[in-house]
């Protein structure tokens, strides 16, 4: 659980890298605009890396919330339905602070063997594909939820606001559902 001073560097860190990048921000930046020093900053954490992370591990918290409330669902359309809402929502919300995160090398580098992060990810493909566990059902999880988060960040949707991008987003996932159904089960 990060401390109150962290969680100041976390937020005031994504406020900048959605507007500068994740590589346009320095530590520098971030104590200035916490009103700290930079030595306050390092004291927290030791690299702009641990930041990154820090707050990629924030949003994991988030999502490992939303699917442990469609895993508590008995039914399993019931239970798809909200984690794919929730999944919308989460994207919808901080589609313009964690989209810079995701797309950070080190992120995805660091996620790629992330405990945690795969545990997540192989319970959002149980709750979407159920017992299929094989190589289509992780290319369909990781297709339906990067489709989410790589629209949420689009250029042609920045413009939108969040209520007609998430109902657009439901719209089209409620499409690709039956399809990830209709799909043969093999590893």
């Amino acid at each position: 659980m990060p401390s109150a001073a962290q969680v100041r560097i976390i937020r005031a860190a994504l406020e900048l890298f959605a507007r500068n990048g994740v590589g346009g921000t320095s530590l520098q930046m971030i104590a200035d605009s916490i009103g700290v020093t930079k030595a306050a900053v390092y004291h927290q954490y030791n690299t702009k890396d641990q930041i990154v992370l820090a707050a990629a591990e924030a949003e994991l918290v988030s999502l490992d919330f939303i699917v442990r409330a469609a895993e508590a669902e008995p039914s399993r359309l019931r239970a798809r339905r909200i984690l794919v809402k929730g999944m919308i929502d989460l994207a919808v919300d901080h589609r313009r602070t964690v989209g810079t995160i995701l797309n950070d090398p080190v992120v995805t580098h660091s996620f790629s063997q992330h405990d945690t992060f795969k545990k997540v990810m192989d319970r959002i493909s149980h709750v979407l594909m159920g017992d299929d566990i094989g190589h289509q059902a992780r290319v369909s999880t990781a297709m339906l939820t990067a489709a989410i988060s790589g629209t949420v960040m689009h250029p042609l949707v920045a413009s939108l606001d969040d209520d007609t991008l998430r109902s657009q987003l439901e719209r089209l996932v409620r499409r690709l559902l039956p399809a990830m159904d209709s799909t043969p089960k093999s590893s």
